[in-house]
């Protein structure tokens, strides 16, 4: 996954990943009917990997606003760990490839998407307690508001990715307050 994310699905053959993995192309295709397939079980590992830290910053025992906050601290920490390794910003490693990706083999495609929703219903989570406490307007829908904060998010890490500018992920949880009509708690000084 990582080769793909730091060079590009359409850059990277199977013999990049074989020699990566220091195996023999038959031994990629005993395992793996194509590139695609092995894409999507990649991304299923990464997020496998990335699940827990959703998990721990998502966790209903924390307040909603500080689940948000902080998701969005953890993505620009990580965005920084990764540009010091890899010399440039990278985003978000299922958007990349799937933004790369449209008319790709439905294998893929649906990895990316499962990803995607799989990071939707943590914001959700958090809305619906948003919504529960008042801070939401009534009757909107935490799902539609979920899916336009996290489109935010990744269009801002995308531009970031661009760019190579993390600075421009400071601003992301501002935005979505603003976006969700939220105003940002004053902080006590």
């Amino acid at each position: 996954m990582d080769l793909v994310w730091t060079r590009s699905y359409g850059a990277v053959t199977v013999d990049d990943i074989c020699e990566k993995a220091g195996v023999k192309k038959g031994s990629f295709y005993y395992f793996f009917k194509s590139k695609d397939e092995l894409v999507a079980a990649a991304m299923d590992a990464k997020w496998e990997e990335i699940r827990p830290a959703y998990d721990r910053i998502f966790s209903a025992s924390r307040p909603a606003l500080e689940r948000l906050r902080d998701a969005f601290d953890y993505a620009y920490e990580k965005q920084k760990e990764l540009r010091d390794q890899h010399g440039c910003a990278l985003g978000c490693p299922f958007s990349s490839v799937g933004t790369e990706l449209i008319a790709a083999d439905k294998t893929l495609r649906d990895a990316v998407q499962r990803m995607i929703r799989a990071k939707q219903k943590y914001f959700e989570s958090a809305l619906r307690d948003l919504q529960s406490e008042g801070l939401l307007q009534p009757g909107q829908d935490p799902a539609v508001l979920a899916r336009q904060a996290y489109s935010y998010f990744e269009g801002v890490l995308a531009q970031a990715r661009i760019s190579d500018d993390l600075d421009m992920l400071r601003g992301v949880y501002d935005g979505v307050l603003k976006l969700l009509g939220i105003r940002p708690p004053v902080s006590a000084s």
